[in-house]
């Protein structure tokens, strides 16, 4: 047995159950060695997009996930998709062919690639060393929550693995929760029954049912409002007492009764820019408090009044086990008429710009939010058009939206819903890209077809990179750069073997409705010509965050 056979068989045993990547002559026989001992691969058609898929696969279902890469150009095309996993602290491991020889075409510094982008390089050596230096890499990336970067020179891939080298090693332990220390759970306890109008913020480290059921036993106790990050959209689905997303998306409504918060709480949340307005939701005297299981993590964005290190559901549950009185704080009557009429930005009037031939894409979006079935899984893209499917398309739960934004690249959108649709076959995927990212990652379009996948995919489409045409145009700045005739995207998608509809006005979404309603026997593409003319007011926050 090769050592590249036993390192693929080992990973798979150890619990790496699944494979996204494009496979070529460096990481043929590892990949094919990970398939033969039962882990599942999915060919993606550009490594950028396998990467992304990986990405999203390991978010949703909670599994080590794999990455395979060629050496050099395979690596480097992941590149994007990688730096977006790590800038997330996605456990996912990166399994890169490589080559040392320097006259090689294929050589680059693969180690400085990983650590430029925020991965832990880390490589094979020895082929007696080797099955214990790829579980090192799978176990570093479990317990760090890590994307790692695990390197195998192709010499020592071909070398004949020593006897004995153990290719059945048991299942990868969990990661330990944190328990907080007594001291912090009395102080936060004191804080929160002295706090009248206390909002809960729950983001990345909160994403489990356990912690929102923890959560909300807390918030209940103290009369505590709930919200959540973008990326943990949806965990509070259904509580009367639920904001939803906190931050460049949050509702007026939102806005104004997070701002008027006594105590905020970041649970296993960065409460960064993006989620807190740069600040401006933090009320004058608000006290803030953050709750994150690594202590580096603690005031990493904003000066917190109390910083607690632990796992958030023990935390919240130690808290609560802390005793004292159940309070009302902001669970009021009228608190809770409003947030039933008007936390919903589908309940907050606007006037319908729709007309010439394209629709406004808050009645697109809120048309098929009616239309879609509530189970789903949404990927979405970057860019201009991105706040209109958080905003508007509910989620059933916190695996309902993935949200690969830490990067803040666009061109990641429809491989993101390929690996959430994989984590949830139970689930409708839906994929939103703008006309940007639905060109640049047309190519995974094919894997989309040929997995089989019952996807929609909607592009709000404005011939145009929109973020920079509503930044600078308004300032008299040419725009030719980022303009561009009018695209079939319809017809490109016929071509891979959708189903496609193109969408001016409300009623050409009676196909939407028939496609649902019919076999599903092919994905459908919407290609939704939204108005131009209409730059999103979250805009300026993303080009502020530069």
């Amino acid at each position: 047995m090769k050592v590249a056979e036993g390192v693929g068989r080992a990973l798979s045993a150890a619990g790496v159950r699944q494979v996204f990547g494009v496979v070529g002559s460096g990481n043929f026989h590892l990949t094919n060695a990970m398939v033969a001992a039962g882990s599942s691969y999915v060919a993606a058609r550009h490594e950028g997009g396998a990467a992304t898929m990986a990405d999203a696969y390991a978010r949703v279902s909670g599994a080590l996930t794999a990455l395979s890469v060629h050496q050099g150009p395979g690596l480097t095309n992941a590149l994007t998709g990688i730096a977006e996993a790590a800038k997330s602290r996605t456990p996912l491991l990166v399994l890169a062919a490589e080559v040392t020889e320097p006259r090689s075409n294929f050589h680059i510094g693969q180690e400085a690639l990983a650590r430029a982008v925020g991965a832990a390089p880390m490589r094979i050596t020895s082929a007696e060393d080797a099955v214990g230096q790829a579980l090192a890499a799978a176990r570093r990336a479990v317990h760090e929550r890590r994307t790692v970067l695990l390197n195998l020179p192709l010499e020592v891939q071909a070398l004949q693995a020593p006897d004995g080298v153990p290719a059945q090693p048991g299942p990868l332990p969990a990661r330990a929760p944190v328990e907080p220390t007594a001291a912090d759970v009395t102080a936060l306890a004191h804080l929160l029954e002295e706090a009248r109008r206390p909002v809960f913020v729950a983001g990345r480290g909160a994403r489990s049912p356990g912690a929102a059921d923890a959560l909300e036993a807390l918030a209940d106790h103290c009369g505590a409002l709930l919200a959540t990050s973008a990326v943990a959209a949806g965990l509070f689905h259904g509580n009367p007492w639920s904001l939803d997303v906190s931050g460049g998306f949050a509702s007026p409504l939102a806005a104004e009764l997070i701002g008027a918060a006594d105590a905020i709480v970041g649970w296993g949340c960065a409460l960064n820019m993006w989620t807190m307005r740069h600040g401006a939701l933090i009320g004058p005297g608000a006290t803030v408090v953050q709750v994150d299981d690594e202590a580096s993590a603690l005031g990493a964005h904003r000066k917190v009044g109390l910083g607690v290190t632990g796992d958030v559901e023990l935390t919240a549950r130690r808290v609560l086990a802390a005793g004292g009185e159940k309070r009302q704080g902001r669970r009021t009557a009228d608190v809770a008429a409003a947030v039933a009429a008007r936390v919903r930005w589908r309940d907050v009037p606007y006037e319908d710009t729709s007309g010439g031939g394209r629709i406004d894409p808050r009645t697109l979006s809120i048309a098929l939010d009616d239309l879609l079935p509530a189970e789903r899984v949404i990927g979405v893209d970057s860019g201009n058009f991105m706040g209109y499917p958080v905003m508007y398309l509910s989620v059933p739960d916190e695996n309902g939206l993935c949200f690969t934004q830490a990067f803040q690249s666009i061109g990641l959108g429809l491989a993101t819903a390929i690996g959430a649709a994989l984590a949830r076959p139970d689930r409708l995927p839906v994929a939103a890209l703008g006309d940007g990212g639905a060109l640049m990652g047309a190519a995974e379009l094919d894997t989309v077809r040929r997995l089989g996948l019952p996807m929609v995919v909607v592009v709000y489409n404005d011939d145009g990179y929109g973020a920079e045409v509503h930044h600078f145009g308004p300032d008299g700045h040419p725009l030719d750069t980022v303009e561009f005739p009018e695209t079939d995207i319809a017809a490109v998608a016929r071509g891979y073997g959708f189903e496609a509809v193109t969408v001016r006005e409300r009623t050409d979404l009676r196909a939407v409705r028939d496609w649902l309603s019919g076999p599903r026997s092919a994905p459908l593409l919407i290609d939704a010509k939204v108005v131009k003319d209409r730059g999103s007011w979250w805009l300026e926050e993303a080009f502020r965050g530069h």
